[in-house]
């Protein structure tokens, strides 16, 4: 690529640049005011904000006009603490969502016994920020069924609206397009779909913050989901190590092994995870079979406080993946009569993936801070057919290097929080193809390799206006650059607003943006391109994939009530180029292409609950969506023939292939006696779209599948202070039923069968 040495001279420098300003967004900044029953402000009291689930805390002491400020506050749950001689010590619990600036005031009663009081919904609620945010903690994941397995998603989609598992994919509000960052660093990716292994072990993520649509200027690229990670670090291990084990149905076991501690300076976080089953993959048939998965994965974090105004943190992981694809048995399948034969293949997918993240946070002062942070990403995919495989025998092997860097800056000077920076990196892609046709319906392809290169440099500026104490305004503007199978460049803006009302704290929010989604990084080897140029008809090209632009409006409210929190909105999202995936002939394979345009429109709802009766909280996440594309796919694997009906959908909107109309999560976790827990998820999916509605194929006809519903437990028991034990049921009734008949890794795949696991932990000091 002719350009690509500009990228990595501006990479170069960037990192040489130690006084680049830089913002991490898993930080916040919380202002508060301390003051007496007559409202007058209290100096001198003692503030402690104490994280709940670790021993990570901060301390401050109010000044003349009862003003405290703690700066560089990771996302989370905290507690609150505020004592002053002839005061009562007053205890809040608050939420922290990165980017934002939460102010709380805290009424003192005079002193008597220790209470723990009742604030204003809008001290603990995130004002000033218009994006719809869920927070999953470390204790969420581990009592959700499910959410702690290797390959679980059940921390993301039993919470957050409009998220789903189907044909092996998390897709959120009608996209695969998903950013995962560290600590606010996003890890580089470009590709769709080419990975079946989550990016992250569920067991060491410490907090997981899930923001949908409406995102500020500092987040891009990849914006149907982006889920911020603050991994474990040590704050909740004291010189300690834990041992967990996992035992389960269809052979499944899981062993992890992790070790931390932390001192007044320094915190550290390890661990080295392996996994098994005969379970792995979604199945064409209810009948489980070459279906087995292994995992294994090592983590590392370090934070170093190396001065009072300087944090060093780096985060690392290796992982790899290895999954049997399933396959449908019986040849005479209604499955398999001339629409996808899958009884012949014995295909496999291995997966390699690892990042070095490093930043340094400097703050300048409570008001002001950078960062900057260097990156490196590897994946690799590797999918292999046996050599006898029918109808065909097929290697597709991608890998990726990526490396960059990010850099931000945040400023909050009077009403106005200002934010800039950059993010940019280089891409590497060395990738093979080959097929062996066995059925004699064509030529083979011997394996031939291919690369490629790419880069993309963003920067962005934003500012959160606040006017009085109920109006914000949000104003930013991000710039993109990217040069890979075609040089675009894009130039959006993002705006939006959030207006508090009096008394009743309701936040009503507003939002207008525009989005670039690079596109992926794609190779066509020769053999690649003369089996699609062989095809007898239909998609036989192809074509550079343009990035995807969307168009976004959203519209919300947060309702806060004693405790309660419902967060309703509704968004339209307008597309051009599409990105989504298609089957390649008979390969097995399903490439990366864009689609002319699509629409998401959907209305969402969250509701949480407080601690009910210092026991449980209940949750519920509902999502509306109709998600629709239109028009000829412009790139990637298509037709020579304009409007070619292989390659086009016609000037209407229709259905995506993971549309679905209604889903719904809805669940409680509950402390009990005796150091037990209980908790619980119910799952309603209204049903996905019916590929072969109206064909004559198959036993559904409609232009949805059926619907289906699953019922999910765990419960567990803290035997004393070094032993858990616990055990979880994932679809209890083992309801079975077809999902999507898409046509992917697999074909057809149906619902998870009965999963029942048992599993200890042992905490240990070292």
């Amino acid at each position: 690529m002719k350009r690509l040495p500009l990228v990595l001279i501006f990479i170069f420098c960037l990192l040489l640049a130690a006084g680049s300003p830089a913002f991490a967004t898993v930080f916040a900044t919380i202002n508060g005011i301390v003051h007496d029953p007559q409202h007058r402000p209290v100096a001198g009291a003692a503030v402690a904000l104490k994280a709940s689930e670790s021993d990570f805390n901060l301390s401050a002491v109010t000044g003349s006009d009862g003003g405290f400020v703690f700066a560089n506050v990771p996302i989370g749950t905290y507690q609150l603490e505020v004592t002053a001689a002839g005061f009562a010590t007053v205890s809040q619990r608050i939420m922290v969502a990165s980017g934002t600036n939460p102010v709380v005031h805290i009424p003192l009663e005079v002193e008597g016994s220790t209470q723990t009081v009742e604030v204003h919904a809008s001290d603990s609620i995130a004002t000033d920020t218009v994006t719809p945010t869920t927070l999953i903690s470390r204790e969420q994941i581990e009592t959700t069924p499910g959410a702690g397995r290797t390959l679980g998603m059940q921390m993301i989609t039993d919470y957050v609206p409009g998220s789903y598992m189907t044909h092996d994919m998390l897709h959120i509000r009608g996209g695969h397009q998903t950013s995962w960052l560290i600590d606010g660093i996003s890890i580089p990716n470009t590709k769709i779909a080419s990975n079946l292994g989550p990016q992250i072990d569920p067991k060491d993520i410490d907090q997981l913050e899930v923001q949908r649509g409406s995102y500020a200027a500092d987040v891009g690229d990849r914006t149907y989901g982006v889920f911020d990670v603050l991994p474990r670090n040590g704050f909740e291990f004291d010189h300690q190590g834990e041992l967990l084990l996992t035992g389960g149905n269809f052979k499944t076991g899981e062993a992890q092994l992790s070790f931390g501690d932390h001192s007044a300076k320094t915190a550290w976080y390890a661990s080295a995870t392996g996994s098994r089953s005969d379970y792995g993959l979604q199945t064409p048939v209810p009948e489980v079979l070459h279906d087995a998965t292994n995992s294994g994965s090592g983590f590392l974090t370090l934070i170093r406080n190396q001065t009072s105004s300087d944090q060093l943190r780096l985060t690392a992981q290796y992982r790899q993946d290895f999954f049997q694809v399933p396959y449908d048995p019986n040849p005479d399948d209604w499955q398999q009569t001339g629409y996808y034969s899958s009884y012949g293949l014995r295909d496999v997918q291995k997966e390699r993936d690892s990042f070095v993240i490093a930043n340094w946070v400097h703050t300048l002062s409570s008001k002001a801070l950078f960062e900057v942070a260097p990156f490196w990403h590897f994946n690799q995919a590797n999918y292999d057919s046996e050599a006898t495989d029918l109808p065909v025998a097929t290697t597709w092997h991608q890998q990726s290097n990526y490396a960059g860097a990010q850099a931000d800056v945040r400023v909050n000077a009077g009403p106005n929080n200002f934010s800039g920076g950059l993010y940019s990196f280089a891409q590497w892609e060395n990738d093979l193809y080959g097929l062996k046709v066995n059925d004699g319906s064509g030529a083979s392809e011997p394996n031939t390799p291919a690369s490629t290169t790419a880069g993309i440099v963003e920067l962005h500026a934003s500012d959160h206006l606040h006017i009085g104490k109920y109006v914000t305004l949000l104003g930013g503007l991000r710039v993109s650059n990217y040069h890979a199978g075609l040089d675009e460049n894009a130039v959006y803006p993002r705006v939006g607003a959030t207006v508090e009302i009096p008394h009743l704290h309701w936040v009503l929010r507003g939002f207008y943006g525009r989005f670039f989604q690079p596109a992926p990084v794609l190779t066509v080897s020769s053999s690649m391109l003369n089996y699609v140029q062989g095809q007898p008809d239909g998609a036989n090209t192809f074509v550079p994939v343009p990035s995807e632009r969307d168009e976004e409006h959203q519209f919300g409210v947060l309702i806060p009530w004693h405790g309660w929190s419902l967060d309703v909105d509704t968004f339209h999202n307008r597309i051009n180029n599409f990105l989504d995936h298609a089957s390649l002939g008979e390969s097995n394979l399903y490439f990366p292409i864009s689609v002319d345009g699509a629409l998401v429109r959907a209305w969402e709802m969250a509701l949480r609950s407080p601690q009910i009766a210092h026991r449980g909280q209940f949750h519920l996440a509902y999502s509306n969506q109709i998600a629709e594309q239109r028009g000829p796919v412009t790139g990637g694997y298509t037709c020579t023939l304009p409007n070619d009906p292989a390659c086009s959908d016609g000037p209407d909107y229709e259905p995506v292939d993971h549309d679905q109309r209604h889903t719904l999560n809805t669940g409680i976790n509950l402390a009990l006696p005796a150091r037990t827990w209980f908790a619980s998820n119910v799952y309603y999916g209204s049903g996905f779209v019916n590929g072969l509605a109206g064909s004559g194929v198959g036993p559904y006809q409609g232009a949805y599948l059926p619907a289906h519903t699953t019922f999910d437990v765990s419960g567990g028991w803290n035997v004393g202070e070094n032993w858990k034990l616990s055990a979880s049921m994932m679809n209890v009734t083992n309801h079975r039923v077809l999902l999507d008949n898409s046509v992917t890794v697999g074909g057809f795949h149906y619902n998870d069968p009965r999963m029942v696991t048992g599993e200890v932990r042992y905490r240990f000091r070292f």
